[in-house]
Order: structure tokens, then C-alpha cells, then sequence
């Protein structure tokens, strides 16, 4: 790929993310008002289903699609998911890679949970660290801003 082609797939990764944070941010504005509970509602256990969703979404486009193109962009070798996540933080797109780890487990957990217990628990934890996850996606679009200058 070459250096015009993978600007163009940042913006347009930027783009998707920015997308997705806007759904995101709505689905936490509604469950935050819900809050935690150890028991949820029918309606309640969809809002909390849509931003689980969301959440899953946002990361996977953040940690797997911008944090690659960045690398890319930047000519920075591939390496694994935790390599990219770690060069984030050493770059100063995010604020922490420990907070990244566990956006990228909880993601991990929406994916494979069935159990209703732990999904109580991944409710709460959801709560907990969608801000995480909305700042580092606005912290990572005002590091990319420069190249869209370009």
C-alpha cells in the first residue's frame, strides 16, 4: 500500500470510528440512566445488549483497523495486537495501554459470555470503562487530525 492510499484509509478509518462513537455515546447516555442493578428489565437488558454491541464495535475499529493504519501511515512494523497497543501509548494516542488491555478483554467477554450471572457483571463493567473507551477514540482523532490537514 502506498503513502496516499493509507492516508486515505485513516481518514476514511477515522470516519467509520467517529460513526460508531456517536451510536456509542448514545447507547451509554441510556444505560448510564439505567445504572447498576443486579437485576434488569426486559427493555433494560436491550438497551444494555445495544451498547455492549456498540462497545464491541467501537473497539474492534479503534485497536484493530485505526491502530494498524496508524502503524502503517507511520511506517511502523505490524506486530501483534498488544505490540499496537503498547506502540499507542508510547506514541501518545492513548492515554494507557493497561486501559486499552481491558477495553480489548471486555470486548473479548461480549463476545463469549452466556452465562446471565456474568452478564450482570459485564453490564457494570461496561459502565466503568465506555468513558475510557470514548476518550481514547477522541484522543487517537486528534492525534490523526494532522494528516487530515495534509
Amino acid at each position: 500500500m502506498n503513502q496516499t492510499d493509507a492516508l486515505d484509509l485513516l481518514i476514511q478509518t477515522d470516519t467509520y470510528l467517529q460513526e460508531s462513537k456517536e451510536w456509542l455515546l448514545h447507547s451509554y447516555q441510556i444505560c448510564s440512566g439505567i445504572g447498576k442493578k443486579s437485576a434488569y428489565s426486559i427493555e433494560e437488558m436491550d438497551a444494555f445488549e445495544a451498547l455492549s454491541s456498540r462497545f464491541a464495535r467501537s473497539s474492534d475499529i479503534l485497536i484493530q483497523q485505526m491502530f494498524r493504519t496508524i502503524g502503517v501511515v507511520e511506517l511502523e512494523p505490524g506486530g501483534s495486537v498488544l505490540d499496537r497497543i503498547n506502540r499507542a501509548e508510547k506514541m501518545g494516542y492513548i492515554e494507557s495501554a493497561h486501559d486499552v488491555r481491558t477495553i480489548r478483554e471486555i470486548r473479548n467477554t461480549i463476545v463469549h459470555e452466556y452465562q446471565h450471572s456474568e452478564i450482570i457483571q459485564l453490564f457494570h463493567d461496561l459502565l466503568d470503562t465506555t468513558p475510557i473507551l470514548l476518550e481514547s477514540i477522541e484522543s487517537t482523532h486528534a492525534y490523526i487530525a494532522r494528516y487530515q490537514e495534509k
